[in-house]
């Protein structure tokens, strides 16, 4: 390919272009007083950069009690849904639950903070499987299972608050009747918690998963003492195991409930998607990266034995304190088994008492969901072009979350029952897809022991989502229907962003700053030919010139430099624009990587005339073939009819015909 030499050896004192330019995107600037404090806060992109900027950081305990309100509060309902699927074999079914936890969920997190630690979670470690457009899509559809467990969290937690709050005796008996105007309410209080700020909600969260839990081990103790002192609760258990049969008869019903009882570790995502929010201390951003993720590790670990030892405490006294009959639908303790046991083992005024913070938590367990939400999914699809650019701030995506779960909540009647089959399945597929990732990390790295076992995991987990769609088969669809709005927004929002400009910002190196300078000092005029490089040799660039001059109005005296973008990967969508300089034979080439070749000479030109108050000139050839052919190749490839594109994106940054950079055509 020719006599090539970089030039970024030369030497020049001053260069007509700084190494480094902001986007030259015209980007509207809110002036309102309520458009600022809507758009203030904002989460940063997937990546090395992508940290906690919109909110200020915590200690990993407080961070612990955000991501407690959704995984600890799940002792409000476990323990009954645990009895009404297994009987007295309920202590042996969340035994197995909680060697799950500890044996397989927690080393499969611990192992996702330290290969995804800027909160993006298995997602971005998924990401990476597939290329291109596929990946693209294969990111999605995780996403819309993603939204689905998270959506579902917030409204049914909700839901079950104001079941609570019914059946309590000491409320008014006319909130009968009234459970979706009061989940509405709920709904909003907590979008109003996190339009305050996330800080707020980490406050909010610290006192009530201190009392709820304090509550908690009040109740377990209380009904431990009750076990053994209370006159055949003892051998009515033990006699109702020992009519269960031999170990498979014992066990058949535990594996039965042990897909219902899975749902309970749904904290762990959301544990890992707030790391950005994990304070962390260090000399550098690599000591800090390493903190964060011992801290992560720290919350992870001590939030799974916490609820590891409440959840087999409180399965085991509910189990043989509570009658059967009272798990039942229509049962005192259907749902609500520790509060059963709360009023009658300790007495109305406490049970009251409990009510009150199981209300309350079950209102703020939509809180980690909403975080989980909010620092996940506005990572992705701003940066895919799937999603207008305010969708990276805070505070509007707050209302739209807010806003969707009022109408889910709406369509389902505040029904708990009626959204469980969408919860289970969203919850599910999010941690088969993080134990399927983690094995292809292991299988990676040649880690045979920790492969079998997280490929052991993943067969658990894939059982227990399989067992779930084959039981409550309208959770699929529902997951299916979230997966269907979010790519057809996505797409939308594609298309409808195709003519931005596209780059964050652009980086000239040395080389191009030189070459740059040189044609600027040659004939104070900057004259560019777009080519689409094949060879690469000098015969190539010869003959561009050549037909460029002959067909264009290059200026006869003219100094040139060429212009190529190399297309990489035509679904990303916004990036870092690095421009080298490049000199083949005597020939000078700017060079580029960049999803879109248009949008990437419209950057590149719109950027040389801002920083060197001189109007470039770009020439081009016309492409062969079909418009209509080319419209799709530029969407799907990058790549199109380049002049006009590029033409259409720089009228649209630049409102003065004046001031825009020349674009000719010619052939």
């Amino acid at each position: 390919m020719g006599d090539m030499t970089d030039a970024n050896e030369l030497a020049v004192p001053e260069l007509a272009v700084p190494e480094v330019v902001d986007s030259p995107a015209r980007r509207a600037q809110p002036t309102g007083s309520m458009a600022r404090w809507l758009l203030r806060h904002r989460v940063q992109p997937v990546g090395p950069a992508a940290g906690g900027q919109h909110t200020e950081q915590h200690a990993w305990w407080k961070v612990m009690c955000l991501t407690g309100v959704d995984y600890f509060s799940s002792l409000a309902y476990v323990p009954a849904i645990a009895a009404l699927a297994a009987g007295a074999v309920s202590p042996l079914a969340t035994l197995l639950i909680v060697a799950l936890t500890l044996v397989g969920m927690l080393p499969m997190y611990r192992r996702v903070t330290r290969e995804s630690p800027d909160g993006a979670g298995s997602v971005a470690m998924l990401e990476d499987l597939l290329p291109f457009w596929r990946g693209k899509l294969f990111v999605l559809v995780l996403l819309g299972f993603v939204a689905t467990s998270w959506i579902i969290t917030i409204t049914l937690s909700a839901a079950d608050a104001s079941v609570h709050m019914v059946e309590n005796p000491y409320l008014p008996h006319a909130l009968h009747g009234h459970e979706v105007a009061i989940t509405v309410a709920l709904l909003l209080m907590l979008g109003g918690v996190f339009l305050l700020g996330f800080s707020e909600a980490v406050r909010v969260a610290i006192p009530l998963v201190a009392v709820f839990l304090a509550l908690n081990a009040v109740t377990i103790a209380v009904g431990l003492v009750d076990v053994f002192t209370t006159p055949g609760a003892w051998s009515a258990w033990t006699h109702a195991l020992v009519e269960g049969g031999g170990i498979g008869d014992l066990a058949g019903p535990a594996l039965l409930a042990f897909p219902l009882l899975v749902l309970g570790l749904s904290g762990f995502e959301t544990g890992v998607s707030m790391m950005p929010l994990v304070s962390a201390e260090g000399a550098d951003p690599a000591q800090r990266l390493r903190a964060r993720i011992r801290n992560t590790r720290r919350l992870l670990t001590t939030a799974a034995v916490i609820m590891s030892v409440y959840l087999l405490a409180a399965s085991f006294v509910t189990t043989v304190l509570i009658p059967q009959k009272e798990f039942e639908p229509g049962g005192a303790a259907n749902g609500r088994a520790l509060a059963w046991l709360a009023h009658e083992s300790v007495g109305e005024a406490y049970g009251t008492v409990y009510d009150i913070s199981t209300i309350l938590i079950l209102w703020f367990a939509g809180a980690s969901a909403m975080a989980g939400l909010i620092n996940i999914v506005p990572r992705y699809l701003p940066d895919y072009g799937m999603a207008p650019e305010w969708g990276r701030a805070v505070r509007p995506v707050v209302l739209v979350y807010t806003a969707l779960c009022v109408f889910i909540t709406i369509a389902f009647d505040a029904d708990v029952n009626a959204q469980a089959g969408a919860y289970a399945t969203g919850i599910l597929a999010m941690m088969v897809s993080g134990a399927f990732a983690v094995t292809v990390s292991a299988v990676r790295r040649r880690q045979r022991a920790a492969a079998t076992g997280f490929a052991l995991l993943t067969a658990v987990l894939m059982y227990a989502l399989v067992a779930n769609i084959v039981d409550k088969p309208d959770g699929i669809t529902i997951s299916g229907l979230f997966i269907a709005g979010i790519i057809a927004v996505s797409l939308i929002s594609r298309v409808s962003r195709t003519t931005e400009l596209r780059a964050d910002r652009i980086v000239f190196d040395r080389a191009a700053r030189q070459f740059i300078t040189d044609t600027l000092a040659y004939d104070d005029a900057i004259n560019i030919i777009a080519n689409r490089r094949q060879a690469g040799d000098g015969i190539e660039y010869s003959a561009k010139e050549r037909e460029q001059r002959g067909t264009n109005p290059v200026p006869g005296p003219a100094d040139i430099l060429f212009l190529e973008i190399d297309v990489v990967d035509p679904s990303d969508f916004s990036e870092t624009l690095t421009v080298r300089g490049v000199e083949v034979d005597g020939f000078r080439i700017l060079r580029a990587e960049a999803p879109a070749a248009p949008n990437a000479i419209a950057a590149i030109l719109l950027a040389l005339r801002n920083t060197t108050g001189v109007l470039p000139h770009c020439y081009f050839a016309w492409a062969e073939g079909s418009p209509l052919r080319h419209m799709f190749r530029y969407f799907l490839l990058g790549r199109g009819d380049t002049a006009p594109v590029t033409r259409e994106i720089i009228r649209k940054h630049e409102p003065q015909p004046d001031r825009r950079p020349g674009i000719h055509v010619g052939g």
